[in-house]
């Protein structure tokens, strides 16, 4: 079983209000990391001391793409908050024709190449139009071409809207996925997600398509939910663990 990690931008709106005090309740619930989507306002150090205290580990964060204008600042964050693993993604209109999606392959390539020495990994993060084909071909597949280097974090549930099976997207980029992001729901990309498990997802078969040797984190990210988000998070939590799905800490 691999650690569970939670995407903060689940909890967004909570911790717009009181970041320091999600993070506690996150870790309350026994997640055993996070991924960051932003600082809420605050500086980078500060952050580092309230999971250091609180036991969480940085699985990875969402941030710009790496340009040679914010590398640096990219670099000195991921550096202060302990995090390897830099992930950034495309917008719908980057995909729309195949010259469109060798254009984002060849920033791929570029934003990989920036990072290149200073210990943190580029990694791409997908929504479903990755996985709607384009020329006979899946974007998520010419941007995964483009650089050896760059690994995917497959969103299972975009995915699925996209069109695949999910577990055998999974299985085919196993080499390439230290990070998958679980989420659940009715597979209708307006509809609100369910908490993990509470959806039309198998998520055991995805979990397990996974190959064992490159997996490194297990990380619930909903973004949306028809209640309490954080009840969500800690059903979802309840049903990786329970499951044997994922370990966390309780």
């Amino acid at each position: 079983m691999k650690p569970i990690s939670l995407q903060l931008y689940t909890v967004r709106d909570e911790a717009a209000k009181d970041f320091p005090g999600v993070l506690r309740r996150v870790a309350e619930i026994g997640y055993k990391g996070v991924e960051f989507a932003g600082l809420h306002g605050m500086a980078p150090a500060e952050v580092r001391k309230i999971i250091d205290d609180l036991g969480l580990q940085v699985s990875s964060a969402h941030m710009a793409m790496p340009t040679a204008e914010n590398r640096q600042q990219l670099i000195d964050e991921c550096q202060t908050l302990g995090n390897t693993r830099l992930i950034s993604g495309f917008g719908p209109d980057q995909f729309k024709t195949l010259d469109d999606c060798k254009a984002a392959a060849e920033q791929v390539a570029k934003a990989a190449a920036l990072l290149e020495g200073s210990g943190i990994a580029f990694g791409l993060h997908n929504h479903w139009w990755e996985f709607e084909p384009v020329a006979g071909v899946l974007p998520e597949d010419i941007l995964l071409a483009s650089t050896p280097s760059v690994f995917a974090e497959i969103d299972v549930y975009w995915a699925a809207v996209g069109g695949v099976d999910p577990a055998v997207a999974v299985a085919q980029r196993k080499s390439r996925a230290p990070v998958l992001h679980i989420k659940d729901g009715p597979i209708e990309p307006k509809q609100p997600h369910t908490a993990v498990g509470a959806g039309a997802l198998n998520i055991p078969a995805i979990i397990q398509a996974a190959d064992p040797d490159v997996l490194q984190w297990v990380i619930v990210e909903l973004d949306s939910y028809a209640g309490d988000m954080m009840e969500a998070v800690e059903a979802s939590y309840r049903y990786l663990t329970q499951n044997g799905l994922a370990v966390g800490n309780k």
